[in-house]
């Protein structure tokens, strides 16, 4: 396809990237989208027809809410048609939990759909935006015989594409901000871009969009820490209208056996919440079965997060209880790879 026939759409819901300096204050301020091959003149020279949509005013990425997501998604359906590919431009501190939540629900998404940012404002002279954006649009306009080199939902930042729905902030202030310690990145960006074809999701067949964007935010998290005490875990075990709990538990999947505390798992695994274990450790898996600390957990009932990461287990959850999912169902379906955010064995 000839690159003046391939069209994108950057959507800029707020952020670092969107930032450019007040030359009278100096203080830094959201710059209108629509003159965004002013601002990065290098766009011209793809030839892509780049139309832009800005969420107004800009949304602090600390304020997203499933709210947010869900008019994201409705936005990505509405124009599904109408482009190749799409890049959001997204604060950094939650993209991770968006592009997990979007992985969810967007079924049967076939065109890439490329998150990324920047740590310093675009409108600074060492900002990271500048290449990030380049970057981002280059691989989603990517094709090769009609097909988008990368169908899914991703993150692009600091020369490497990353799964949206493995990844983790890791580092507030170097420019390598993003991290996919559990699954190999989609592409590199070197002197040329790179793909990583055999871990890159593509459709077996084709399939209409379908968006799914009720989410339902009953969850708690219950992180382990020496010295917790009962009434903290029961405070978070017993909350009202929770109906899923996540378990940040030590290494492979493992915590305390203190009789207390299996006392109150146990009483609220009874009573139809889903304890979902997530590792605390940034890199790994949760294997219930490799010590007696975890097999105690399995044996209670408590249902094993894998490799996934925390930012994608909130989506899931989310995503999960959002289509009905309860209970023991609920369960069964945590453990099933949704948009490839766990390794099933």
């Amino acid at each position: 396809m000839k690159s003046e026939s391939i069209s994108i759409l950057i959507i800029y819901t707020g952020g670092t990237i969107g930032m450019k300096q007040n030359p009278e204050t100096g203080a830094l301020m959201p710059f209108n989208f629509e003159q965004i091959e002013q601002e990065v003149p290098e766009l011209k020279k793809f030839g892509y027809r780049l139309q832009t949509y800005s969420f107004d005013p800009p949304i602090d990425s600390s304020d997203i809410t499933p709210e947010f997501w869900a008019n994201l998604a409705q936005l990505i359906y509405e124009n599904y048609h109408k482009f190749d590919g799409f890049v959001i431009l997204h604060g950094t501190d939650t993209m991770s939990f968006t592009a997990s939540a979007l992985s969810f629900m967007l079924e049967g998404l076939a065109k890439p759909v490329v998150l990324t940012g920047s740590q310093l404002p675009i409108g600074m002279l060492r900002t990271d935006g500048k290449e990030n954006l380049i970057s981002a649009i280059e691989i989603a306009a990517a094709q090769h015989n009609g097909q988008a080199m990368v169908s899914e939902v991703s993150i692009f930042f600091e020369n490497r594409l990353y799964r949206g729905n493995r990844t983790t902030k890791h580092n507030s202030e170097h420019f390598n901000a993003f991290r996919s310690n559990n699954y190999p990145f989609l592409a590199e960006a070197g002197i040329f871009i790179k793909y990583n074809f055999p871990f890159i999701h593509y459709p077996t067949e084709p399939q209409p969009l379908v968006i799914h964007t009720k989410m339902d935010t009953s969850l708690a998290v219950l992180k382990l820490f020496p010295g917790i005490t009962p009434n903290v875990v029961s405070s978070i075990l017993k909350a009202p209208n929770v109906k899923a709990v996540i378990l940040e538990t030590y290494g492979s999947g493992n915590a305390l056996t203190q009789r207390w505390f299996l006392d109150l798992i146990q009483e609220a695994v009874n009573k139809n919440l889903v304890i979902f274990n997530v590792t605390q450790c940034k890199a790994g898996r949760v294997d219930m079965d490799k010590y007696e600390n975890g097999l105690v957990l399995k044996r209670l009932g408590v249902v094993s997060g894998s490799d996934i990461t925390f930012e994608a287990a909130v989506a899931k959850l989310m995503f999960l209880m959002g289509k009905g999912y309860y209970g023991k169902q609920l369960a069964e379906e945590l453990t099933k790879s949704i948009a490839g955010e766990i390794t099933v064995k």
